[in-house]
């Protein structure tokens, strides 16, 4: 039986969120993004949001008690009873340890490895919409002008975290607060490594054998 109670560990750019949203569609269990619940947080103004912008914009950890509280929250919900993957928590071993003592089981946590100097590539090329949140690349995956939105017409932007000194200032978090969690997880049994290399649709077909999906 295939792994439902998921984490996915790796650097910015590794296509973990990708790979989480095909991993819940195809589990039928819930996607828990808290990249995501930080930016909405940021969108809709709140104290908290402004907190964790000036955070993400530096390419600084959002604080612990901030984001457990809102993880918390989330996997109370009565969609993430059949299962969650989750992407973006733990970052860092205290973190990992909360979500023991929180009593939240997980069954598996995979580690989507890539090199440094290709996540410069991929989160240095990407551009968002503001608009719509369409997301595209200069090289490997641009809008029909490269300037505008395929879907609404906006003008796309690049986001301030995918700003190069921004881009390795994360980096740099990452190796000194959230790599140590593959040792963490190694040590419970729990770790799988998969190789970010071949594409997308090759990168969930390697995650979908390690969790015993296929």
């Amino acid at each position: 039986m295939a792994c439902t109670r998921l984490i996915l560990l790796g650097p910015p750019g590794s296509g973990k969120g990708t790979q989480a949203k095909r991993l819940s569609d195809t589990l039928k269990t819930a996607h828990v993004s808290t990249g995501d619940m930080l930016r909405e947080a940021r969108a809709a103004g709140t104290e908290l949001g402004r907190k964790a912008g000036e955070c993400m914009d530096a390419g600084r950890l959002v604080p612990d008690a901030v984001v457990i509280g809102l993880v918390a929250e989330r996997l109370r919900k009565p969609d993430c009873e059949p299962g969650f993957v989750l992407d973006g928590f733990p970052r860092t071993v205290a973190q990992a340890e909360a979500l023991d003592a929180a009593g939240v089981g997980v069954n598996c946590v995979i580690d989507i490895d890539v090199a440094d100097e290709e996540v410069v590539s991929r989160l240095g090329g990407r551009r968002s919409c503001p608009q719509c949140g369409r997301v595209y690349h200069v090289e490997v995956a641009p809008s029909k002008d490269g300037t505008h939105c395929d879907g609404c017409g906006a003008g796309l932007v690049t986001r301030p975290d995918d700003v190069e000194d921004t881009i390795r200032a994360r980096l740099k978090v990452y190796h000194e607060k959230t790599a140590p969690l593959a040792a963490y997880y190694r040590g419970k049994g729990l770790l799988k490594t998969v190789e970010s290399v071949g594409g997308p649709d090759a990168v969930f077909g390697k995650v979908l054998n390690a969790i015993g999906a296929r």
